[in-house]
């Protein structure tokens, strides 16, 4: 094919019908055709809208707030604390190994989701539909999927932590059973209504986590003063402590547009992305190193291992908060309920997702995959409530490789492909196979990349070559590799094609 039959990205945007992109004629919801259950949920404010995109009407977000509450909120939890415990419980490290590792890592990978977040205001497009113009209307399929998996596997996390913190305060009176069930059911509801409400759950559901981590760093803090003295911790051990914490915050990049689709187009992209930072940043940061202090204190406390007995993290909290009497189990009870800021906007962009595994769904209310979505969920957090610390390691171990390629893919066709240039995404394809890009190149360089990936893992049931001496450092391999083999295949590719 010569040069001069090649459009340029630009010109292929501009033979698209005017310059200012607004959807709202074609995907308008049309109240008449409704029926009155649906009418009425609408009038209720419940958002209907799933991966089509928002018109320029609807997009007038406006507060930064928002989107750092958002993942502050998300992130003020157990889970967030459970992820601190694993640096000495699992992989040995020492608090001040472990607190270190905790900052310097997340203060890397915290930064990639607030990034990607960036785009959704200029595009007005969710995460994954923003995923078809690198991996194609069909290859898309493939990181839904893993996306899919991983947040599941979030939200099966998060109900077990929440129903043990729950049935703690009950002297076994009630199961982690029922706790799954009341936390996934609150976290339904507000999913369910949609962006507006879970913005406004997202503003305030922090208030009472803080105040009692607070509270229980209070009452608990004489334990942590004085840490025993363990044996210097090896580059590999602390690299494979970093990829299970890089499978905590990087994975937030496959639904950082989710959230910030409904704001200005001009709104400040260093605003938001600061935003969005911070949001992660401050509490993984101070829950994951109270996590690890508190792991390294449980020997020393023979109330907190007993509580902590199984891996049972909820329980340690609850035995940390002991010493206030009744009062404590309250805010137990607070703690346990906090995973539901994490479940609620999981299960949002779970509802979202799904439209793009499943094309033809596309028609059906976003609020109905809310339903899905928890009935995935807690039959599977009730199976695997008894192997928490397993699950928790094996999970986060595994899903950052997967990720890690993906963000290597995406931004490399953002920045490199696209320019940084929302004008050079051909935004009313967005649900048209032929005009979007093939997806070979960005698959062939997420599989490809595991074949360095893969010798450098290091997990319970594999270590490969390079990891008996590196560590793991498939995480880092799986983004330089990505990165590497993106960038020949796609030129290929435009090149075969004839446009971006």
């Amino acid at each position: 094919m010569s040069s001069a039959s090649l459009k340029s990205p630009l010109s292929a945007c501009q033979e698209e019908k005017g310059s200012t992109w607004d959807v709202t004629e074609d995907y308008a919801s049309n109240a008449s055709s409704k029926n009155w259950l649906v009418r009425k949920l609408l009038t209720w404010g419940v958002e209907e809208r799933g991966i089509a995109p928002v018109p320029l009407s609807e997009r007038v977000d406006r507060p930064y707030s928002k989107v750092f509450f958002i993942w502050f909120s998300m992130n003020v939890n157990i889970l967030s604390f459970s992820a601190g415990t694993l640096g000495p419980a699992i992989f040995g490290l020492g608090l001040r190994d472990a607190c270190l590792t905790i900052l310097f890592f997340n203060l890397l990978c915290c930064a990639v989701p607030a990034y990607v977040g960036t785009w959704g205001p200029t595009l007005g497009m969710r995460q994954i539909v923003i995923s078809r113009y690198s991996f194609g209307y069909y290859g898309v399929i493939v990181p839904c999927a893993l996306n899919l998996i991983t947040m599941i596997g979030f939200s099966i996390l998060n109900s077990i932590v929440g129903g043990q913190a729950l049935a703690s305060v009950s002297s076994n009176d009630l199961s982690w059973t029922v706790g799954i069930v009341v936390v996934a059911l609150i976290s339904l509801l507000v999913s369910f209504c949609g962006i507006s409400v879970l913005n406004w759950y997202e503003r305030i559901a922090w208030i009472p986590v803080v105040i009692t981590f607070v509270i229980a760093l209070g009452v608990g803090g004489k334990h942590l003063s004085n840490p025993p003295p363990l044996e210097p911790a090896t580059a590999s051990t602390i690299l494979s402590f970093a990829s299970t914490l890089a499978g905590f915050a990087v994975t937030y990049s496959g639904l950082s547009c989710d959230f910030s689709s409904y704001f200005k187009p001009n709104v400040s992209r260093w605003k938001i992305f600061l935003s969005a930072y911070l949001g992660f940043l401050l509490p993984l940061i101070f829950f994951q190193c109270l996590g690890a202090a508190v792991a390294v204190a449980v020997p020393s406390v023979p109330d907190w291992e007993a509580g902590y007995a199984g891996g049972n993290v909820g329980g340690l909290l609850e035995a940390m908060l002991h010493p206030v009497g009744g009062f404590g189990k309250f805010l137990t009870v607070l703690l346990s309920l906090s995973v539901a800021a994490n479940i609620a906007a999981t299960f949002y962009s779970i509802s979202i997702n799904l439209q793009v595994l499943i094309p033809t769904l596309l028609s059906v209310p976003r609020y109905i995959f809310s339903i899905v979505a928890t009935a995935i969920v807690v039959p599977l957090a009730i199976v695997g409530a008894h192997r928490f610390y397993d699950a928790l390691v094996n999970f986060l171990g595994l899903i950052g490789y997967w990720a890690s390629a993906y963000v290597g893919i995406i931004i490399t066709e953002h920045l490199i492909f696209r320019k940084n240039d929302a004008s050079l995404y051909n935004k009313h394809a967005w649900n048209t196979p032929g005009r979007l890009p093939p997806g070979i190149a960005a698959i062939a360089a997420g599989v490809g990349c595991f074949g360095l990936v893969i010798p450098s893992m290091e997990q319970v049931w594999f270590t490969g070559p390079i990891a008996k001496t590196t560590g793991d450092i498939g995480f880092e391999i799986a983004f330089v590799m990505s990165v590497v083999l993106y960038l020949p295949l796609r030129w290929l590719e435009i090149r075969w094609r004839g446009f971006v």
